[in-house]
């Protein structure tokens, strides 16, 4: 027999018998009725995950990873209030089953087997992952989560101090609410873990206001790997900044008490803490995962013999809450209860279609109340000197600048954060006076943490707030792409739209830059972000634009809930003149408040029909640069400036293109990887026109004279036009 057929038979041999493992006498507050509920819950858990095998073996069920040993988080769960938002480990079935229990009428077994079953009734992911979650029991879904969670649980936990100063229009969470995040032992070395543990720690030490807490299930072993005897309580004992407490996770009795002692220290404190639950994990890891792969028959029986329903039998009867006997039923009967449900719920339709698969990527609309604008005085005072600037031409870097004033002015639920934005003013200026013009809770100087700016963003966006982060270089990025990728466009996706993360992430990046750097503060590939369903990525090559992009996507954020990424041309940020010194050609006053470029909304320059130069970001003021040149040469062309990189505005590229002779795209991304491959494929299936590419090597970037030697060039994209244009 499989290891979970011969743990439910000991259990019911055991009981029978009264054979149960020593443990702890029952003692603190837990009263016999929640101690039976939480026995219940998991009797419950126990029976699905043997459950999920059976509809696998039958074809009906689909990958998932059980909670047995696990059962004694539906005691935390009892601890905490409904109204926590709980940010789950994957083994947490307990934990939601309990929860369940505290909020009026849930269907909980339902919902979970049709989770298993992959139905497209599934109440969280509408079948498209077997996941924990709950729009109703505030539990964002999580997927097979590798402490990615736990930045934007410290981001969540931040917001709800905020929000009692600021409530946004879409606050979520209660003003004593506090944050619960759970995972397992191995992850807490993944390098994220420890950046939101920093972070945290961080944060608390300076006595700013964080409710979370933090709990770790320790069963001793990731996968295959034992996590050594010690290890979590050595690392977290004497954390700074973030209180300790341990229970033993087969004891629901005490780690009810330590988790209540642990919840009212957050919740009174608002300081961080770390629950350290010790546990033990039956059967393998997940899937076919054989545990007696890795782990001797010995050691197996040794954990089974701890089955926790067993403690929590021995622990009822003696406290007098529920004889051995009326245990034995609860359990025969829950399993014979899952079986039933499970029957009727393979029944239910799947999904089958493409169409089906991606309706959640974009999540629903939302309506925010409309935005008058602040008055024309409000406006002055916090504006200054600089309403004076708004009537002359401006670099880039100032209209972004003025563009986020005027946004933080007209919504008040706007928040930025990064590296040396608010005191410094961004490394390029770009954010200078916006901590003046609207206080440090607004403008937040962050650690120097990418992962943890992001994650930041992303719990604030859950509780209502617009975030804006900043990444400072785009290279920058790569050390935490995967919160942007697995968590903050996944949560619509997985949650079937209940749950959003909307924000614009602003990031300096491509190349071009004289002076400084190299490649890791000139990175020309966007390869990474393209590739994430859903994000919007827009990048301006004027500062005109720039400003009306950047309400385009603050608006998209708002009433759309995207999430918007913001490419910044780090070259174009002082960019004054176009042909020679001095002649401003590269300049733009400050748009109006309230006009905007509507996403897919492409710019052309010229009305050129020999040539169309399809471009974006330094490549638009290069080509334009080259467009002069080739009028000179008899070439007339066009500039279409494409604006937005993904989606690609597919219908306005057509458009633009219209009457042109041939294409020519210039891309300053790699040729591998690069833009220009989805613009040849676009033009080749929208067009019937020549069409060829100019792109950037496959090269990193270097410093010094040869800064821009692997970047298309004003020259190049002269040649290339005129080779294309001769060959016609």
């Amino acid at each position: 027999m499989d290891r979970a057929s011969i743990v439910h038979d000991n259990f019911l041999r055991r009981v029978a018998y009264g054979d149960y493992p020593a443990g702890g006498a029952p003692a603190g507050p837990l009263s016999d009725d929640l101690a039976v509920s939480i026995f219940r819950s998991a009797c419950l858990t126990r029976a699905l995950d043997r459950e999920s095998r059976a509809m696998q073996a039958a074809g009906q069920g689909y990958y998932t990873i059980g909670s047995s040993g696990h059962e004694g988080m539906a005691a935390v769960a009892a601890a905490l209030r409904p109204s926590d938002m709980a940010f789950l480990h994957y083994r947490d079935a307990a934990f939601q089953i309990q929860r369940a229990e505290q909020v009026p009428g849930q269907t909980i077994l339902w919902d979970m087997l049709l989770s298993f079953a992959c139905s497209s009734e599934d109440p969280i992911s509408g079948g498209r992952h077997k996941v924990l979650g709950s729009k109703a029991l505030n539990i964002p879904p999580q997927t097979s989560t590798i402490a990615s969670h736990l930045p934007k649980a410290v981001g969540a936990a931040y917001s709800i101090g905020l929000a009692r100063r600021r409530p946004p229009e879409f606050k979520q969470l209660a003003d004593d609410a506090i944050v619960t995040c759970s995972f397992g032992d191995a992850s807490v070395n993944h390098s994220t873990a420890q950046g939101a543990f920093n972070t945290a720690g961080w944060t608390s030490y300076q006595s700013v206001p964080l409710p979370l807490l933090f709990v770790c299930e320790d069963n001793g072993i990731g996968i295959s790997t034992k996590t050594p005897r010690g290890w979590v309580k050595a690392n977290f004992e004497c954390r700074p900044g973030i209180k300790y407490f341990e229970c033993d996770g087969l004891d629901i009795y005490e780690t009810y008490r330590v988790a209540k002692e642990a919840a009212h220290y957050v919740r009174t404190r608002r300081k961080p803490a770390f629950l350290h639950v010790r546990t033990i994990r039956l059967y393998g890891h997940a899937g076919a995962d054989v545990a007696m792969a890795y782990l001797s028959k010995a050691e197996v029986e040794a954990e089974e013999a701890q089955d926790p329903l067993l403690h929590m039998v021995r622990q009822l009867d003696e406290a007098g809450a529920l004889a051995a006997n009326e245990a034995l039923d609860i359990y025969r009967d829950t399993t014979e209860r899952v079986a039933r449900v499970s029957a009727r719920v393979v029944t239910r339709p799947r999904l089958e279609t493409a169409q089906q698969v991606m309706a959640s990527l974009i999540p629903p609309p939302r309506r925010p109340s409309p935005s008058n604008g602040p008055d024309a005085d409000s406006r002055a005072a916090t504006f200054g000197s600089d309403m004076a600037l708004m009537e002359k031409p401006q670099p880039m870097g100032k209209l972004i600048n003025m563009a986020l004033t005027d946004l933080m002015l007209e919504h008040g639920e706007i928040v930025m954060m990064g590296e040396d934005i608010a005191r410094k003013g961004g490394n390029y200026g770009v954010t200078q006076r916006l901590s003046a013009r609207f206080g440090a809770p607004r403008v937040i100087d962050t650690l120097l943490d990418e992962q943890s700016i992001l994650g930041l963003a992303i719990g604030m966006a859950q509780n209502g707030f617009i975030p804006i982060p900043e990444i400072q270089f785009l290279a920058y990025l790569h050390n935490a792409e995967d919160q942007l990728r697995g968590e903050a466009a996944t949560l619509p996706f997985f949650s079937n739209g209940q749950f959003a993360n909307p924000m614009v992430v602003r990031i300096s990046g491509l190349g071009y830059q004289k002076g400084f750097g190299g490649h890791f503060h000139n990175d020309n590939s966007v390869a990474v972000l393209r590739d994430i369903p859903g994000l919007v990525l827009a990048c301006p090559s004027n500062g005109a634009d720039a400003a009306m992009m950047l309400r385009e996507c603050v608006r998209l954020a708002r009433e759309e809930q995207r999430l918007a990424v913001f490419l910044e041309p780090i070259a174009l940020y002082p960019m004054r003149d176009l042909h020679e010194a001095g002649d401003g050609g590269w300049m733009r006053t400050y748009p109006e408040p309230g006009r905007r470029i509507a996403l897919g909304e492409v710019g052309v320059h010229g009305t050129g029909e020999d040539l169309a130069i399809l471009t974006f970001g330094n490549g638009t003021y290069l080509s334009t640069q080259a467009q002069a040149i080739l009028a000179e040469k008899g070439v007339d062309a066009r500039v279409i400036d494409i604006r937005w990189l993904s989606p690609l505005p597919v219908e306005g590229i057509a458009a633009a293109l219209e009457g042109c002779g041939a294409a020519l795209i210039v891309d300053e991304t790699r040729r591998s990887g690069g833009v220009a491959e989805a613009l040849m494929a676009l033009v080749a299936e929208n067009a019937d026109l020549p069409h060829a590419r100019l792109t950037a090597e496959d090269s990193f970037i270097p410093t010094g004279p040869a800064y821009a030697a692997t970047m298309p060039s004003r020259d190049s994209i002269v040649a290339a036009a005129l080779d294309l244009v001769g060959a016609q």
